[in-house]
């Protein structure tokens, strides 16, 4: 080998180094994590409502309240499965980047995703967050909501649902929503978050 051929030959092994180095910890994506262990409500602040667990999921048993994340996130995926108790009229919802409420009410404003009857899924104040039809009342549902950037994207039993922009908060809690007085109880389980590699 000619010595002027050295650092091409040297280029072209660091190149493949590099290629075949695995990701870093802030590279790759770092989930799924469970945010609800099934046993405990560890990891979660509950407000104004009387929650417990019952046979590996979070039963909103009573009050207008919140049972919110400790640790707020930004870009995430979200994955929860839920199901109404009350047959007649239903109403909670699962907040996302979302801020402690005001003083002297039980929820905050938004980020929401409604789990009102007619309305399961859709989103208050962001264009496009809306869709009908792909829940099953009284039955187990699955969320998969992504939230990157200003857009977000919900999943209702594994079919599209919407997907939409203009989330202008940048990270918040994520929260589920007590409403039993008039919206029934609710049970929340399969809880998990993974956070894409662009989170720092």
């Amino acid at each position: 080998m000619k010595c002027r051929d050295l650092p091409a030959v040297l280029a072209t092994v660091l190149t493949a180094t590099l290629l075949a180095a695995p990701l870093t910890a802030a590279e790759a994506d770092t989930g799924p994590t469970r945010l609800f262990d099934g046993k405990s409500l560890a990891g979660w602040h509950v407000t104004g409502c009387a929650v417990r667990v019952q046979d590996g999921a979070i039963l909103l048993d009573s009050g207008n309240g919140l049972v919110r994340s400790d640790q707020q996130y930004g870009d995430f995926i979200l994955d929860l499965d839920w199901k109404n108790l009350n047959p007649q009229m239903w109403d909670s919802g699962v907040f996302f980047r979302c801020e402690l409420p005001p003083d002297g009410r039980p929820w905050p404003k938004d980020y929401q995703v409604n789990l009102r009857k007619g309305m399961e899924g859709n989103v208050q104040n962001l264009k496009g967050a809306s869709s009908q039809g792909l829940v099953k009342p009284g039955e187990w549902n699955h969320f998969k909501l992504t939230v990157i950037g200003d857009t977000a994207a919900l999943e209702i039993n594994g079919r599209p649902a919407w997907k939409a922009t203009g989330v202008a908060r940048p990270k918040g809690y994520i929260a589920l929503q007590a409403e039993v007085p008039g919206g029934g109880q609710f049970l929340f389980r399969n809880v998990e978050i993974s956070l894409p590699g662009s989170v720092k």
